[in-house]
């Protein structure tokens, strides 16, 4: 059988394919698929696990993580020349990341060869050959204060690698160590742009989000020991017929947490593969049309971490998002 012909599919790995690599539970997922065809699936961007495209074909997996194979591949990479800096100073660098990049590379991969890193590429690095580059532009490198030559970056939050927008890097262990304190003590302003299944109230929701709903995904609980408390400020925007485009306005930074909360709501966000409704319910079909997760990390305020000046940042809707947006209202007549 060729490995075109193999559908979309995905599988929760069971407990005893724990420590296998992607490649050894693609063959038990699909018996009758060749070594040959497996590894295709993996090398031609067709699998993601727990979300996230998967190009290594070593990859061990953790039990309830979800293995997915796409019946396309996914689309190529953003690289460097998508990333665009908006502020660069001795202390913070902010940045507008494409959907499609990861945050920060993982410590285990830090040891790959560059042309295996490029195939999923992150923004540190990404953000570190942009400064290497605007720093060799400069004709006389001794002009430039030290601390303006610093070559490395440190992450104090993240986004998700299918969310685009603002995310803002240290340059310093003085300014990580305030931005994580910012971060801390909420006084960072975060505010996501969505686009969701359904007429969204405007409100808080609250609760406690634990790592494991009981199947494998993050999710919301009622214990009071378990979790960590979230909350996220919903605000409409606009009606979209079926559909509605929101303002979500962190409180809290958890992992997934707009996602989840709008999907517990009933308001599954457009292209969201993961969350697509309360959790022991059946999951809501997403017939939008979303290129992609529609959700986009707009406003970004905080205090610049050596003047003590208030910086605000604001990115509107990329293109995908933004023609997205104007295809519903068409359709909405």
């Amino acid at each position: 059988m060729s490995n075109m012909t193999v559908p979309g599919s995905d599988w929760d790995v069971p407990a005893e394919l724990a420590g296998k690599t992607i490649c050894q539970a693609l063959r038990e997922f699909l018996p009758d698929q060749s070594w040959r065809h497996i590894r295709k699936l993996v090398e031609r961007r067709r699998v993601t696990v727990s979300g996230v495209l998967c190009l290594d074909l070593a990859r061990r997996l953790a039990a309830a993580e979800r293995v997915f194979v796409a019946d396309a591949p996914f689309p190529p990479p953003p690289d460097d020349g998508d990333v665009n800096i908006l502020h660069f100073d001795e202390s913070v660098i902010v940045i507008e990341k494409p959907a499609g990049m990861i945050s920060l590379r993982h410590v285990a991969e830090m040891n790959w060869p560059i042309k295996r890193r490029m195939q999923q590429p992150s923004a540190d690095e990404s953000v570190l050959r942009a400064v290497g580059a605007a720093i060799r532009s400069k004709q006389n490198l001794a002009s430039l204060p030290p601390k303006l030559r610093r070559q490395h970056v440190r992450s104090v939050h993240r986004i998700d690698r299918d969310t685009s927008g603002l995310l803002v890097f240290a340059r310093s262990l003085e300014a990580e160590q305030s931005l994580v304190r910012q971060f801390a003590e909420h006084s960072v302003d975060r505010v996501y742009q969505a686009i969701a299944l359904g007429t969204v109230e405007p409100g808080v929701v609250r609760g406690r989000l634990m790592r494991d709903r009981g199947d494998g995904l993050r999710g919301s609980t009622t214990s009071e020991t378990e979790g960590k408390p979230a909350a996220t400020h919903i605000e409409s925007v606009e009606s979209l017929g079926e559909y509605s485009l929101v303002n979500c306005r962190l409180e809290t930074g958890r992992t997934h947490q707009i996602r989840i909360h709008l999907a517990e709501q009933g308001h599954p966000v457009c292209g969201d593969s993961l969350y697509r409704g309360p959790f022991g319910g059946e999951a809501i079909p997403d017939a939008s049309g979303a290129p992609r997760l529609a959700l986009h990390a707009r406003l970004l305020a905080f205090d610049h971490p050596e003047s003590g000046q208030r910086l605000e940042f604001v990115s509107e809707l990329p293109a995908d998002l933004a023609t997205f947006v104007e295809s519903l209202r068409a359709a909405k007549g």
